[in-house]
């Protein structure tokens, strides 16, 4: 069996302009990064505004588990297999992280004859995008510490210094650290603390600008620390802004790049769903409705965290609405809900399939919650049997949900046909009422409650003491009617990553409360998730190499 690399190294890719030209790009709406990338300009961009938007579909899926699920190959092999159809189709995904790639997840280029290519490149390093984001954020840092060591005019409270440098790279070691050592002229000594790039205010900045004047409006109005009067101090203040947009102003164009069947696929921005709010670029997805029939987006993880993120705070702030949502879930992962050991998910278990469905219930309510249209797909594996698809289908139809098997990871586009042929039905015949979960009126606390009670089923939501005093803060702030975005487990609809299937009568702790007043949000963290993930005892790194012609070997 090749790996998924050798699948996408087998391929001879279509130059980047041939693709642009099925969606009425031309060569001069691009800004190449050699054969088989490139940006969509400024230009083009505009150009596009007066065009109506196409039918927006959202794929997500039920809570991550090892048995695997397949969003992003879904999504892509849903792109193809609109191809095959003749249908007008284009996707907008993330860019992945090299954190995962060198960890444990892998990257975010689908997986077997579903992908996005030149697969190397977009899992590693790419157009640059990453970097661009991890040097504003930096040099943001780096000012606010040289105000501090010229006389510090702003009064920082060294104490009360909130904001965050990044590195797109696990790195435990980092999540706490000491700064500031050595000689007078070395800097203040403090207490620091690293992000990974993804988990970065700046790359949810990003995501969500729709412009340069909005990215730069809201770069100001990052929180960096509070003066000793308890006042906050922004990025403008430091005087940083300019040279931040400066150095995003072509990381913030669109990339474009294609499938493996020759489809075009728009890959921009990249935060985790987990800690973060999931969802790829504003301006990519914007960009995917107008130059496609149907547009194709996924948001990380579950439909609790990636698709509740998508709804209440991209939807929210883009002014965009999914007409349909897909959600992707496989036999082997409901029966590791229901309580199957890992090497036993091969085996027929209609008991536990059964027991584990709940967790793809809960999902399908959710969804339903926000007046979206609902097609659920079974990744389909070589050992699900008929009687287990069969109970599927039977329990997302009694539902009112469109179904369809995919076989997108063996076959591509062809394998796809079928869930192509239900979203349409889907979006042909079902009227989406898009509304989000709650209102901006809401307290920051009766947002956090309406997330946790209807979205994860929890019982009550607990605080401690500095969440208790920053909510506070962020209300006297002014700050009370924004979103939230909940950072917690993706392995769990609790906060407990232990607790699968579908608990009911738990209770969640938020443990930390912070504003990301640049990105339009409230910050609340749950449990024990930490915005800087740490490397596994045997990371991918181990197994990823270059031979002597320069080839890749290893990523996946």
């Amino acid at each position: 069996m090749k790996s998924d690399i050798e699948i996408a190294q087998s391929v001879t890719p279509l130059k980047i302009t041939e693709v642009a030209e099925k969606i009425g790009l031309s060569e001069d709406d691009l800004e190449l990064y050699g054969k088989y990338k490139a940006k969509i300009s400024d230009e083009a961009l505009k150009k596009l505004e007066d065009k109506p938007d196409g039918k927006l579909v959202l794929v997500t899926a039920i809570n991550p588990t090892p048995a695997g699920e397949g969003k992003t190959t879904t999504s892509i092999g849903l792109a193809e297999a609109f191809g095959k159809l003749g249908k007008k189709a284009c996707l907008a995904l993330r860019e992945p992280s090299l954190g995962p790639c060198f960890g444990i997840k892998g990257g975010a280029a689908g997986g077997g004859y579903a992908q996005v290519i030149p697969m190397e490149d977009l899992n590693l390093h790419f157009t640059g995008d990453f970097h661009a984001i991890t040097s504003a954020n930096n040099l943001l840092c780096a000012m606010l510490d040289n105000s501090i060591q010229h006389g510090n005019p702003l009064r920082i409270d060294t104490r009360q210094i909130v904001f965050k440098r990044c590195m797109d790279m696990n790195d435990r070691v980092l999540r706490n650290i000491v700064v500031g050592l050595g000689a007078k002229g070395d800097g203040f000594v403090r207490e620091d603390h690293f992000c990974i790039t993804v988990a970065s205010e700046i790359m949810a900045i990003f995501c969500l600008a729709t412009d340069m004047k909005d990215l730069k409006d809201r770069l100001s109005k990052i929180i960096v620390a509070y003066d000793l009067d308890g006042k906050p101090v922004t990025a403008k203040d430091l005087k940083a802004v300019g040279a931040m947009a400066a150095l995003l102003k072509d990381a913030i164009k669109p990339n474009m790049i294609q499938t493996l069947e020759g489809n075009p696929a728009i890959v921009h921005g990249g935060p985790f769903a987990n800690i973060a709010h999931g969802c790829n670029s504003v301006k990519a997805t914007k960009a995917a409705l107008k130059l496609g029939d149907i547009a194709i987006t996924e948001a990380g993880f579950g439909a609790d965290l990636g698709a509740e993120k998508f709804m209440d705070i991209k939807c929210r702030k883009a002014g965009i609405a999914p007409d349909c949502a897909v959600i992707v879930a496989t036999i082997r992962a409901l029966k590791y809900n229901g309580g199957v050991p890992k090497d036993e998910l091969s085996e027929e278990n209609l008991d536990a399939l059964k027991k584990g469905i709940v967790n793809l219930e809960k999902h399908i309510e959710n969804i339903k919650k926000y007046g979206v249209p609902i097609v659920v797909t079974l990744n389909r594996f070589l050992t699900d049997t008929d009687a287990e698809i069969k109970f599927v289908e039977d329990f997302c139809r009694e539902r009112d949900c469109d179904f369809a098997l995919s076989e997108v990871w063996a076959k591509g586009g062809e394998g796809g046909i079928d869930l192509a042929k239900e979203v349409l039905h889907t979006l042909e015949t079902k009227k989406s009422d898009f509304h989000v979960l709650y209102p901006d009126e809401l307290s920051i606390k009766e947002k956090i409650e309406t997330i946790a009670k209807e979205i994860y089923g929890a019982s009550k939501v607990n605080y401690s003491p500095a969440a208790e005093r920053e909510i506070k803060r962020c209300t006297d702030m002014g700050l009370a009617n924004l979103p939230v975005c909940m950072a917690k487990t993706q392995y769990s609809l609790s906060d407990d990553p232990k607790k699968l299937g579908r608990p009911t009568d738990f209770e969640i702790t938020v443990r930390e409360i912070y504003p990301s007043a640049g990105a339009g949000f409230i910050v609340a963290t749950l449990g024990s998730i930490m915005t800087m993930p740490g490397l596994p005892k045997e990371p991918a790194a181990f197994n990823i190499d270059v031979d002597d012609d320069g080839r890749i070997t290893g990523l996946f």
